[in-house]
């Protein structure tokens, strides 16, 4: 069945990129509503955003969702992940500025908050997405692939000139809880040379050092070092999952991301959807529902960190 938040729960912090105070609020909602933003800074006209990838505005650096209206909320990666990691298939989240908080640069307070009010189930069976035919898609050596398989796996590979960093491997069944266990807690991460270019254009703002894993060659800038030692690929699972779940609904599939980020996920994403017979609705019934993210999943389970 369907599941909501039992009760609101607020994050405040800054924005990533902006630099600015922000305050959200993530509250429950009814069956079948799925999950929306609501800009409550702006008073007249549209304010409401769904979180489904046909709204997606594509960008290597964050995931921006922009309704019909030009309305727009950014870096909404990180909470995504945490709501579907949680197994939150409904929630109105309504936030005073164009950008998440970035909080720690990980999902870990997401998920505590969340776990902490609870979660309701609801009268409804869930809908969910199930990946038929394997789609593809590349652009500049990256490459991100869906093929069926009957529950979410996240495969990813990375490989960075950064000595810190390199070549990492890792793939992950997100059933029973595994997304809050094993990825919820690695942190976003760059180069120093990314940033200093970054802020060269007026983004990272709110980037610090404990809100973000900095690496210089072999050097890991950030105090405390990494989380884990394969980190890095442990965070762009995160991501995957946040983007993935912008389906609409949870995905029953095998993702492969190959030195893939936010962009290719979602083309890969518009691909799908956009071929025929590669994807299909499916109402889940009991064993089902019991492979999909956060089924399982209790508060004591969550890092410590978060």
């Amino acid at each position: 069945m369907q599941n909501t938040l039992k009760s609101p729960v607020v994050f405040e912090g800054v924005g990533l990129h902006t630099g600015a105070p922000v305050r959200m609020v993530l509250r429950p909602a009814a069956a079948g509503q799925g999950i929306w933003f609501r800009r409550t800074d702006i008073e007249l006209g549209n304010t409401l955003i769904p979180a489904v990838w046909d709204v997606v505005e594509r960008s290597p650096l964050n995931t921006r969702l922009v309704n019909s209206a030009g309305l727009s909320v950014s870096t909404v990666e990180h909470v995504m992940a945490a709501l579907a990691g949680c197994g939150v298939h409904n929630a109105l989240i309504e936030i005073d500025g164009p950008e998440v908080p970035i909080l720690d640069g990980s999902s870990a307070p997401f998920v505590r908050g969340i776990m902490a009010r609870g979660l309701r189930r609801l009268a409804a069976p869930v809908l969910a997405y199930q990946i038929a035919k394997t789609v593809s898609v590349e652009k500049d050596g990256a490459r991100a692939t869906l093929k069926p398989a009957d529950r979410l796996i996240i495969e990813f590979h990375i490989d960075f000139a950064d000595a810190a960093i390199g070549q990492q491997s890792k793939t992950l069944d997100m059933r029973n809880g595994s997304f809050a266990r094993e990825l919820c807690d690695s942190r976003t991460f760059c180069r120093q040379a990314d940033v200093d270019a970054m802020h060269r254009n007026g983004l990272a703002l709110g980037g610090t050092l404990s809100n973000a894993v900095v690496v210089d060659g072999d050097a890991v800038l950030s105090p405390g070092g990494f989380r884990h030692p394969d980190e890095a690929v442990r965070h762009k699972m995160l991501d995957a999952l946040g983007d993935l779940s912008l389906a609409g609904g949870p995905l029953l599939g095998h993702y492969i991301g190959e030195r893939a980020g936010h962009s290719l996920t979602n083309t890969l994403l518009r691909e799908v959807f956009a071929t025929p017979g590669a994807v299909r609705p499916v109402l889940c019934d009991e064993a089902m529902t019991e492979r999909l993210p956060g089924q399982g999943l209790v508060l004591s389970e969550i890092p410590k960190v978060a």
